[in-house]
C-alpha cells in the first residue's frame, strides 16, 4: 500500500489535524515529516479536544503508529508534555516513534529565536518564538544536535554541545548582550529527555520503508502550508522547512514512487499569522465578524489570524507545486449566513492583470485582488454529512473553487469533529 500525503495548501491553519484524524483510522501509521512545535493541529473526537504540536494527529486511533520523521526538529519538552496529556486521557502512546536523525530544539535555539526577532524590529517575520528557525539553521550549518545523540551523552553529545554552546554564548553575550547559558543546565535537561524518550527513539526511515514494503498504508502529515515553504513561499515571510510534497521524501527517507496520493487542504477563505503579503486580506466588520465566528486565533501563538477571501491564484499555484490528486475544503460552515462571499480570481498591479502567484515578494505585496462575488446562503452547512444537505449556493461556491484550483474536491469539512465531514469521493481506497 503506498503513502498518502496531507498538505496545507495555504498559509497553514487549514484544518489538517482534523482531516488527518478523520483519515487515520484507515491506515497503519501517521508520519510527520517536517516543521516543529510551531505547528498546531487541533483534533476533536469522542476522547476530547487535543492541541497537538509535535505528536502526529492520528495518535487517537488504536493500532495506528505515530512517527516523527528525520525532517522534524523536536521540542522534547513539548513532545513529552503532549505524551503525558494523551496518556492521562487514556490514549496509548507506546507506538509513538521518533527518528534518531531528527534534530533537537535546544534551549539556545529558543532564546536566539526571541532575541533575533526582537532585533528585527519593524521587519520582524512573525515567528512563533519556538526555536524552530535557529534549529534548522544549525542543522544546515552542521552544528545541530540529533535525537540519537541524546542516547550517548558523554561520547557524542557533550563534545558536540560544548562546541555549539561556545559559539552560541559568544553570540548571545556579545551581539545581544544577554546572560550566557549554562552547559550543566543543558546537559541535565538532555539527560532527562534521554531517559524519558529512549523507548520511542529508533531508525524511523527503515520503519517507514518496512511498512510500505509490507503493503501497509501510511499517511504523511504535513505541517504549516505550501505558501510558507522555505523555497516556494513568500520569502522571507516563510517557515524554515518544506511543508510542500518535496519535503515529505527528504523528511522521511522515502522515494517519490511511494506516494500515490497528495491531498491539499484549503479553508473556504484565507487566513495568515505573522508578517508577509496576503493579497486577498480584508479588514473591518466583515473580517472581525469572521474571525470571531471561526475563533481564528493561532493554535501555537494565540495571535489573531489575518483574514481574507479565498485566493484562487495562490491555491492554483499550491496545486502546481504539489501535484495534488485531490482537495479538502474545510470550514465551509463558517461562511453560513453571509449575504455574499468573494473569491480572488486574479491580481492586478498598476492596472496590469497578473494570473500567476509572483515569486517576487515585493511584487506580491503590490498585488490587488480581482474578485468574483457569489451569493451567500442562509441554510446551514454546519454539521452536514452528505452533499444533499449542502445548500445550492454553497455547492455552487464549492464547485467554483474546485474549478479554479484545477483539482477535484474529495472532502468537505463542516465542523471540527470527525463526524462533521462529507467524503465526496474516497481518499484512501
Amino acid at each position: 500500500m503506498p503513502g498518502y500525503a496531507v498538505i496545507g495548501g495555504q498559509w497553514g491553519d487549514e484544518g489538517k489535524g482534523k482531516i488527518i484524524d478523520f483519515l487515520a483510522g484507515r491506515v497503519d501509521a501517521v508520519v510527520r515529516y517536517g516543521g516543529g512545535s510551531n505547528a498546531g493541529h487541533t483534533v476533536v473526537n469522542d476522547k476530547g479536544t487535543f492541541q497537538l504540536h509535535m505528536v502526529p494527529s492520528g495518535i487517537c486511533w488504536p493500532g495506528v503508529a505515530g512517527i516523527i520523521g528525520n525532517g522534524v526538529v523536536v521540542d522534547a519538552d513539548v513532545l513529552l508534555g503532549e505524551l503525558s496529556e494523551l496518556n492521562s486521557q487514556g490514549i496509548d502512546t507506546s507506538a509513538l516513534y521518533v527518528s534518531e536523525r531528527a534534530h533537537v530544539i535546544m534551549p539556545y535555539h529558543v532564546l536566539l529565536d526571541e532575541l533575533e526577532e526582537k532585533a528585527r524590529g519593524d521587519a520582524a517575520i512573525g515567528t512563533t518564538g519556538r526555536g524552530v528557525g535557529p534549529a534548522y539553521v544549525d542543522k544546515t550549518g552542521r552544528m545541530g544536535i540529533r535525537v540519537g545523540d541524546l542516547l550517548d551523552i558523554e561520547g557524542t553529545l557533550r563534545p558536540r554541545l560544548e562546541q555549539a554552546l561556545a559559539f552560541k554564548n559568544a553570540l548571545i553575550t556579545k551581539v545581544y548582550e544577554h546572560e550566557p547559558l549554562s552547559i550543566k543546565d543543558i546537559l541535565d535537561k538532555c539527560s532527562e529527555w534521554a531517559e524519558r524518550l529512549a523507548p520511542h527513539i529508533q531508525a524511523t526511515e527503515q520503519t517507514i520503508q518496512d511498512l510500505l514494503a509490507q503493503d501497509k498504508a501510511v499517511l504523511l502529515e504535513g505541517a504549516q502550508g505550501t505558501l510558507l515553504d522555505i523555497d516556494h513561499g513568500s520569502y522571507p515571510y516563510v517557515t524554515s522547512s518544506s511543508p510542500s510534497i518535496g519535503g515529505a521524501c527528504v523528511g522521511l527517507g522515502i522515494p517519490p514512487q511511494a506516494i500515490s496520493g497528495v491531498v491539499g487542504v484549503f479553508k473556504a477563505y484565507s487566513t495568515r499569522v505573522g508578517g508577509g503579503p496576503m493579497p486577498s486580506e480584508i479588514f473591518g466588520d466583515t473580517a472581525e465578524g469572521l474571525r470571531e465566528i471561526a475563533h481564528e486565533y493561532g493554535t501555537t501563538t494565540g495571535r489573531p489570524r489575518r483574514i481574507g477571501w479565498f485566493d484562487a491564484v495562490a491555491a492554483r499555484y499550491s496545486n502546481q507545486v504539489n501535484g495534488m490528486t485531490g482537495v479538502v475544503l474545510t470550514r465551509l460552515d463558517i461562511l453560513d449566513g453571509f449575504p455574499s462571499v468573494k473569491v480572488c480570481v486574479g491580481y492586478q498591479v498598476n492596472g496590469k492583470a497578473i494570473d500567476r502567484f509572483p515569486s517576487n515578494t515585493s511584487l506580491l505585496a503590490q498585488c490587488e485582488p480581482i474578485y468574483e462575488e457569489h451569493p451567500g446562503w442562509t441554510e446551514p452547512t454546519a454539521s452536514a454529512t452528505g452533499i444533499s444537505q449542502i445548500p445550492a449556493n454553497a455547492m455552487s461556491y464549492v464547485r467554483r473553487i474546485e474549478e479554479l484550483i484545477g483539482c477535484p474536491i474529495q472532502i468537505i469539512s463542516t465542523g471540527p469533529s470527525r463526524e462533521e465531514t462529507i467524503e465526496v469521493t474516497r481518499v484512501i481506497p
